[in-house]
């Protein structure tokens, strides 16, 4: 028998199958087992995808050995490598990656196992003076602590107890002792009171009764916030579990999941399993293990939860469907909802995605029939959406206002922090100034690796470059012209809590981004702070936009909502409505009335004008002729070559090499591209790789073109240069 293994190395050149002898192998070698290999020179990992009776090779080399008692990949995950492979242009081997934890490549990670100790049978009823010397007070106290308690892990009998002692019972037969396997628990503290009965609202109910129906395919769920989508999302859950099958449920933000992890754990208790970035090596692999096994039936997480290794999948749910972070943008790149939909079709199961402003692209394919359109149209508690006011800042500016703050959302704060409600202060932009100028020549603090601005950070007295993570020291002068005369740019979250102290010095403050929960348990520790009322203001970027549920908060202000609108990106209207709406939602999600504080400079823009009166379907209506017209997704697809390396003259010949075969391609197919163009991309420099790219729109014939366009980069493609091809992305800079 023969093995086909895909070797565990990234890199083009040994992209494809190889073939191995199972001769002197285990017997029970199969799909799906990691083994350990000859290749070349050296020994490597590989992954064995399939078992065939004999090769076309001769004089096959043997599998060295399994890795581990169990296969790790599952035939749905096989069959999703091969899909995943072809659609996004992958190497296997990256693929096959994501299915597994990161660690245990290299075994660097394994089960936990415990020593336990404990009086053997024949020993506990024993006059203890028979085979213990009254002087030998060490082994008599670890005796009688023993004998009292049961059993104690050796761990933490070494630390309380003298080693010696130990050794002398257990040698002697007196103590004995065994290992178990002990499970690492991610936010053990987090369990949740006892689930609440909760009576659905009719229309929580036809929700409920469509996704639970007979059949699989796709619903969109667009209800609007505090509308009760959670308790929509475990009803489904609880139907498919009760029937023997599992669930996966997605959340954008890891922010988000020590929420969402209370309300499963308090409805679902240990069948629920915990995958995202923010956990400890050990904690992933013991959840991914749970899952696998079928200890663990509902998978919570962020994007790379859609691989938990579960089987027999009931449900796939997608929560807030419309966020950008379920699009991955770095080696290997992929699209959630395409891996989703891949998986409820193997499984011919249900995908449920959810949001209070669903994508446009989402949207689209409800109004059409592709997917089944679901509304929860109206808040749980009847209670009406937060009132939302438009403050024009460049009148405030016009009445000598040049603070950060506009006269109504003082006032509206000092009343708020009267009455001791909360308050939630959102500026998407982290750090304390965006950039520091010179006002004599313009010079403008750079990275020296990335053609982006540092930002400022005050608590640290550093400039950050927020691409690559590199720090320099602030300028006290101009390195140009030496004048003193700095400016500084657009403020951030630390500016935002230092302006709110001056006014509310007695009231706690915290503030949530990337820069303050670095550490695995700082989300839960933030919010958990502010749910408990200790804090009266919260001030963050997205991660605070969304999800949240803080019955006390009664003011949202919205310091900037111009920051995302004048990007040169076709969303930026669209995330600028989707922002403003989630951010919206923290206000007056109980019984007090909520409120909403927006300053812009563009007070006019329809953006506001629909954010204002929670018109979803106006501004879709509006954003959807717009694409029609230019011929932007829906209406298309963007398909964008990167070209990154070091030399920038050979990026720029390895980009003009793909660009004239795609410009064949394109004139064969003239009727499918909307749009076709090379450019240096917008960020020039990144990590010191310069980056060039060609854009382009495909109306029609898109998997034939998309083939081709791979074909033409893998012939132009050198070394020292990376080119990735990406599928409608969500950053085109």
């Amino acid at each position: 028998m023969v093995a086909e293994v895909i070797v565990d190395i990234s890199n083009s050149e040994v992209d494809r199958i190889f073939d191995y002898t199972l001769d002197g192998s285990p017997d029970d070698v199969r799909a799906g087992f990691r083994v350990l290999v000859p290749f070349g020179r050296q020994t490597v990992e590989g992954y064995v995808i399939g078992i065939k009776e004999k090769s076309e090779f001769s004089s096959l080399k043997p599998i060295i050995k399994k890795l581990d008692a169990y296969p790790v990949i599952t035939e749905e995950m096989l069959a999703l490598m091969n899909f995943m492979t072809k659609a996004y242009h992958l190497r296997k081997a990256d693929v096959l990656r994501l299915f597994i934890p990161a660690q245990m490549r290299g075994g660097r990670v394994k089960e936990l196992t415990v020593k336990y100790a404990s009086i053997a049978e024949e020993y506990r009823d024993k006059d203890e003076m028979l085979f213990i010397r009254p002087s030998a007070k060490a082994q008599l106290d670890l005796y009688y602590h023993l004998l009292e308690c049961g059993r104690d892990s050796v761990t933490e009998l070494n630390k309380n107890f003298s080693a010696a002692a130990l050794r002398n019972l257990v040698a002697r037969g007196v103590v004995v002792l065994e290992e178990e396997e002990e499970l690492r628990i991610p936010y053990s503290g987090i369990n949740g009171d006892k689930a609440k009965e909760v009576t659905l609202t009719p229309a929580q109910s036809k929700v409920v009764n469509a996704v639970c129906s007979d059949g699989d395919g796709t619903f969109l769920l667009h209800g609007v916030t505090g509308s009760g989508k959670t308790e929509v999302y475990m009803r489904c859950i609880s139907f498919v579990l009760q029937r023997g099958k599992t669930a996966v449920m997605l959340v954008p933000e890891i922010s988000l999941t020590p929420q969402v992890l209370r309300s499963f754990r308090s409805r679902f208790g240990d069948n629920v399993a915990l995958l995202h970035s923010g956990l400890s090596v050990g904690e992933r692999f013991d959840e991914w293990r749970r899952l696998l096994d079928g200890r663990a039936k509902v998978a919570v997480g962020a994007r790379s939860a859609i691989f938990a290794p579960l089987s027999n999948i009931g449900l796939i749910i997608i929560d807030e469907e419309h966020d950008s972070s379920y699009v991955s943008e770095s080696n290997p790149r992929y699209i959630t909802h395409e891996v989703a939909a891949f998986r409820a079709q193997f499984n011919r199961c249900k995908l449920l995605l959810g949001s209070a402003t669903p994508s446009i692209e989402s949207y689209y394919h409800a109004q059409k029939g592709d997917y089944k359109l679901l509304e929860l149209p109206e808040r749980v508690n009847k209670k009406q959406l937060p009132e939302m006011e438009i403050v024009n800042m460049c009148k405030e500016v016009y009445d000598g206002n040049n603070g950060v703050f506009s006269r109504l959302l003082v006032s509206e704060l000092t009343e708020c922090m009267a009455r001791g409600e909360q308050a939630i202060i959102f500026i998407n932009r982290r750090g304390y100034s965006s950039y520091m100028m010179c006002r004599s020549c313009g010079y403008v603090a750079k990275c020296e690796q990335c053609d982006v601005s540092l930002v400022y950070h005050k608590e640290e007295n550093v400039l950050k470059c927020h691409y690559c993570g590199n720090r320099y020291a602030v300028l006290d002068e101009c390195p140009q012209c030496h004048s003193s005369s700095i400016k500084r740019g657009f403020v951030g979250t630390q500016a935002i809590v230092e302006q709110l102290y001056k006014l509310f010095p007695d009231k706690k403050i915290l503030r949530m981004d990337n820069d303050t929960t670095q550490n695995k348990n700082s989300h839960a520790a933030i919010l958990g702070e502010f749910a408990s009322g200790k804090a009266s203001i919260l001030v963050g970027t997205q991660m605070i936009a969304k999800g949240h549920d803080f019955p006390n908060v009664t003011l949202v202000g919205i310091v900037d909502a111009d920051m995302s609108l004048h990007f040169a990106d076709y969303r930026a209207c669209e995330r600028t409505f989707q922002l403003i709406t989630q951010v919206a939602g923290r206000a007056g999600r109980d019984t007090k009335p909520g409120k909403v504080v927006l300053q812009t400079y563009s007070p006019n823009h329809y953006v506001y004008r629909f954010a204002a009166k929670n018109d979803y379907k106006g501004f879709y209506e509006k954003e959807c002729n717009l694409r029609e017209v230019t011929k932007y997704p829906p209406f298309s697809k963007i398909v964008r070559v990167l070209v990154s390396g070091e030399s920038e003259e050979l990026c720029s010949r390895t980009l003009k090499g793909i660009f004239d075969d795609i410009t064949v391609l394109s004139r064969d197919n003239r009727g499918s591209f909307a749009y076709f163009a090379a450019m240096k991309s917008p960020v020039k420099r990144i990590q010191n790789k310069y980056r060039v790219q060609i854009l382009m729109r495909i109306v029609s014939c898109f998997d034939k073109i998309i083939g081709n366009v791979y074909n033409i980069v893998d012939k132009h493609t050198v070394s020292k240069v990376s080119v990735f091809v990406e599928i409608n992305p969500n950053n085109l800079s």
